[in-house]
């Protein structure tokens, strides 16, 4: 009889299992979509798109823009973006606006295809069906790229589709998410919907829980982005890393201030996203970020590095940043007040010294000059001597990265 009933049991699981696969496996076979907006609409909705920072993600290296491809590493495995052009068979060309309005808000593609959470709808979910409505109508004015992107790379059972509707009964709720800082100006408000929802920075700033669920009791006090980290940006950790409002208004703007410049993840949303803004939208995602009574900004508290640190330094890094680490126009950032330098964290400090950075263009014809790594050419020794001369002697911070910290950052 238990032999019976087990029998039963697996039999009805694989038939659940086949329902749900073929349910997820659907792709739109409605007819070609022909959509009429008015030049006003297509361009607000180019800035709305402009605003969520779509083609960070919906354009791979080299590839055809919004036509999707690039990978987006997870820890479970690589997931490529859709292409969100308005290709019939590759893109988003059958989807109607309640389609785009439904994928946007509640990660269900048409006709029932269910998106993983690299696609940003537990932030979109706050987006409004009228920016929704413009954003698609811009999309769909686009020239068609029919380029389908590259299979996920997930191993089983992450690459079960289906297992995102127990995801979404865990952690997905249409409750708006919470406020990283305080305030009720209309300049506050409008940051929100801008922070919370369009650049949806929580998704990189708030660290994730073991099934990539954001943790919303620890809302934007960091994330890991693999390498990198997405630093702290709750007001008080800003304000004692030495940001003010105004900075970061100048910073969204520009990606350049005297705190340092936009790398690693943050120089696309600079490049692709904030700086395509009004001043008005960025002193206002500024304004949500500090609050409209931002904490007091805390000086930096300059110390004295080793001597062994120092001497590193001047061998390795004043050319670029200056002896005194006041840096150079055009070539290298200053140290002197550098966020990096000053965060609690030394993870992207560390990494930047081993990896490098790569050249890098700002607004206003600015740009950087790429960095090498000093991975091959210093010792773990050498390099924790360096960290924690920089971090001393600029940053506040403790000498606390020892050569076994080193070792385990390098790749």
């Amino acid at each position: 009889m238990i032999k019976r009933i087990l029998l039963w049991l697996i039999a009805i699981a694989i038939v659940v299992w086949a329902v749900l696969y073929w349910f997820e496996s659907r792709t739109p076979d409605g007819p070609v979509q022909k959509v009429t907006a008015s030049a006003q609409e297509i361009e607000r909705g180019h800035y709305l798109t402009l605003a969520g920072d779509c083609a960070a993600c919906h354009t791979a290296a080299n590839g055809a823009p919004m036509a999707g491809g690039y990978p987006v590493d997870t820890p479970f495995g690589v997931i490529y973006s859709s292409n969100i052009t308005p290709s019939a068979d590759f893109g988003i060309g059958r989807w109607t606006k309640e389609d785009f309005h439904r994928a946007l808000t509640e990660g269900i593609s048409p006709p029932s295809r269910h998106l993983y959470p690299a696609m940003p709808y537990t932030s979109y979910k706050g987006v409004t069906r009228e920016d929704s409505d413009a954003m698609y109508s811009y999309l769909m004015s686009r020239k068609a790229i029919d380029i389908a992107p590259p299979e996920n790379s997930l191993p089983f059972p992450f690459n079960q589709r289906m297992a995102m509707i127990g995801w979404n009964l865990l952690f997905f709720s249409d409750k708006p998410l919470p406020d990283s800082s305080q305030g009720s100006s209309a300049e506050w408000i409008r940051g929100k919907y801008l922070v919370n929802v369009l650049e949806h920075c929580a998704e990189c700033h708030t660290p994730r829980g073991i099934m990539g669920e954001m943790e919303l009791d620890k809302f934007m006090k960091g994330g890991s982005l693999g390498r990198f980290t997405a630093p702290d940006i709750t007001p008080e950790a800003l304000a004692a890393r030495g940001w003010t409002t105004d900075d970061l208004h100048q910073f969204f703007m520009t990606g350049i201030t005297a705190q340092g410049s936009a790398y690693s993840d943050m120089h696309p949303v600079i490049y692709l996203s904030s700086q395509h803004l009004t001043s008005d939208d960025n002193k206002a995602i500024a304004t949500y970020l500090m609050g409209d009574t931002p904490p007091a900004t805390l000086p930096a508290k300059l110390g004295s590095g080793s001597e062994q640190g120092r001497q590193v330094y001047l061998e390795s890094c004043s050319g670029c940043h200056a002896y005194d680490g006041s840096g150079k126009p055009h070539v290298a950032v200053a140290m002197k007040g550098n966020s990096t330098l000053r965060d609690t964290d030394s993870t992207n400090l560390i990494n930047v010294i081993l990896d490098g950075l790569p050249e890098q263009q700002f607004p206003n014809n600015e740009s950087m000059q790429s960095m090498p790594g000093f991975a091959g050419k210093l010792d773990d020794k050498q390099i924790a001597e360096l960290v924690n001369f920089l971090r001393v002697e600029w940053g506040g911070q403790p000498a606390d990265v020892t050569p076994e910290k080193i070792k385990t950052h390098r790749q």
